[in-house]
């Protein structure tokens, strides 16, 4: 729902601003006569105009009338930043316009026996050996391979030149390169033809470069490289015994039986966590399903702000910007924010639902709760209380948050 509402500065806070304006101003200019940001006032003006005062007066007195704003209207709940425009502005007054975003009417629908079932979550034998035969690649060690021979999975120590033609191309010579066999990081073929081979053997290897090769010259041809095995290593993955447990350094376990138990619990541990966000996520779509609100577009446009600032985040996480991605997708912001309206609004309509819910069910916080919870919550983090909480976003958002918390404990007991 959308509010008009205009704000008037005149008088003397308008002259106040208008002579801060002028001090501001006459700093930085040079007349005649003067030394400069010594000009006389009535100089200055003959010179430049009041009007040219108008736009830094306007946001000299802008922060005390966008207050006055939110003094005004503080019993209403303004879900978007205030879109403000200049209305008009002469050397008597400014006029502020405010264009308010307030929450809309929302209606609830049902949100107790919705009959949600929770997926029930367990750990297969598979799932454990799995984890097993992972951990032991973990601690597996390159060594030299015995008789010498390579094979599919061994590391190849080769040196090598690339022929063309019967001519040496560019960038296709090595000396003692490391090559796993079966990486496919060599031109198709390549690894293939060195199994079999023994250290110190000399070979020809005849191969086609790829189409899509880099290579404008080599795209698409045949080539010669002449290869001498050096050495070659095999991996060998750790038995399961003494000294595999004693390597992991996981407390209490000693056996076979006892890493098993102790995987198992933590696959049990994180699915219980997927299972439970799916379980939540299920319930608020349910109850989003019943809900009447019409959302602002402000709103959406907002979220998907927010939620692409988290993407960006994610982004830098893997060492990539916002441009880069641009570039790998064919796409741009327009189109990415197009992407996002969709997510966005389902994050709204579940906020709209939980505070609903807070509100029929009568929650609330107290003071006490909120501190002792930013209290527990910055000793998790490690952090100082007045340092989380202003992180967080004060003590209101606290209560906000575990207020959307008990709306969900809400819903989970009651399905």
């Amino acid at each position: 729902m959308k509010k008009e509402f205009t704000i008037e500065v005149k008088g003397k806070d308008w002259e106040e601003a208008l002579d801060k304006a002028f001090q501001k101003a006459v700093k930085n200019v040079k007349i005649d006569g003067f030394r400069k940001g010594k000009a006389p006032k009535e100089i200055f003006l003959k010179k430049y105009g009041k009007e040219s005062l108008y736009l830094d007066a306007a946001d000299i007195v802008l922060p005390d009338a966008y207050s006055k704003m939110l003094e005004e209207h503080k019993d209403e709940e303004l879900v978007a930043q205030p879109d403000i425009t200049l209305k008009s502005i002469d050397d008597k007054k400014v006029v502020f316009n405010f264009i308010l975003t307030t929450r809309p009417e929302v209606k609830l629908g049902k949100y107790k026996g919705l009959k949600v079932k929770k997926e029930k979550v367990e750990a297969t034998e598979d799932e454990i050996n799995a984890t097993i035969e992972q951990m032991r690649s973990r601690y597996a060690e390159v060594m030299p391979k015995e008789n010498g021979t390579v094979e599919d999975g061994d590391t190849a120590i080769i040196d090598f030149e690339g022929f063309r033609n019967g001519k040496a191309f560019d960038g296709g010579k090595g000396e003692n390169y490391s090559l796993k066999i079966g990486s496919h990081t060599f031109i198709p073929g390549f690894e293939e033809q060195l199994i079999g081979m023994k250290t110190g053997e000399e070979k020809e290897i005849e191969v086609t470069f790829p189409k899509d090769y880099h290579s404008e010259e080599l795209k698409g041809k045949k080539a010669t490289f002449k290869v001498k095995v050096n050495d070659v290593k095999t991996t060998v993955i750790p038995e399961i015994g003494k000294e595999f447990f004693e390597d992991l350094g996981m407390e209490g376990v000693d056996s076979l039986e006892s890493l098993k138990e102790e995987i198992k619990t933590h696959i049990l541990a994180r699915k219980e966590v997927d299972s439970e966000n799916k379980f939540i996520d299920a319930l608020l779509d349910k109850v989003c399903e019943g809900l009447k609100v019409e959302i602002p577009e402000v709103m959406t446009e907002e979220e998907v702000s927010r939620i692409l600032r988290q993407y960006e985040e994610n982004l830098k996480m893997q060492g990539l910007t916002l441009q880069q991605f641009y570039q790998f997708t064919n796409s741009d912001e327009a189109t990415l924010r197009d992407q996002m309206k969709e997510e966005a609004n389902k994050r709204i309509l579940a906020r709209f639902a939980l505070e609903e819910i807070a509100k029929a069910e009568k929650i609330e916080i107290s003071d006490e709760e909120a501190e002792k919870e930013a209290e527990d919550l910055a000793n998790k983090y490690q952090m100082k209380v007045e340092d989380f909480k202003t992180e967080f976003g004060g003590i209101e958002m606290v209560k906000y948050d575990m207020k959307m918390r008990k709306a969900i404990d809400v819903l989970k007991e009651n399905n």
